[in-house]
């Protein structure tokens, strides 16, 4: 489990608005001055962001309370697959059955691109669908004191 501090900014009937703040682990890492990934990382350092996230195990919450977030690491690597790597093989898929068909180079490349954005599209519907579970969701797991 994945786990995030935050701090309960309202609760709603959807469920509890939560507040985090970005925090990259750079810091701790013996790799980070040498590291180009420790760039990006701080360019969203320090950014606040509000989740909507469960309350399943019907914490007792009210605003400002710190609260520990969690999300399953299962969730966050199909949301990632779907989000990165169904919309290139799309888009390598149209690419190769248009050059197979003996299309002409722009024709290959617009097929793929049109691979590309169906693929985006897919992965946008499937999304989705999934977000009405509760499976893409943080939940609350427990008041940090």
């Amino acid at each position: 489990m994945l786990e995030e501090k935050g701090r309960v900014l309202r609760l709603s009937r959807e469920g509890v608005w939560v507040e985090t703040v970005r925090q990259s682990s750079c810091v701790s890492c013996s790799a980070r001055k040498g590291c180009g990934q420790r760039l990006l990382a701080e360019l969203g350092q320090g950014q606040r962001f509000e989740v909507l996230a469960e309350n399943p195990r019907n914490l007792n919450l009210s605003a400002g309370d710190g609260v520990v977030l969690g999300l399953a690491e299962n969730s966050l690597l199909a949301a990632s697959a779907m989000v990165y790597l169904v919309p290139i093989l799309a888009m390598v898929l149209c690419s190769v059955l248009a050059s197979q068909a003996g299309l002409a180079e722009p024709a290959v490349i617009g097929l793929g691109v049109l691979g590309l954005a169906l693929g985006f599209g897919g992965a946008r519907v499937y999304g989705k669908r999934k977000a009405t579970g509760c499976q893409l969701h943080p939940e609350i797991l427990r008041i940090d004191l």
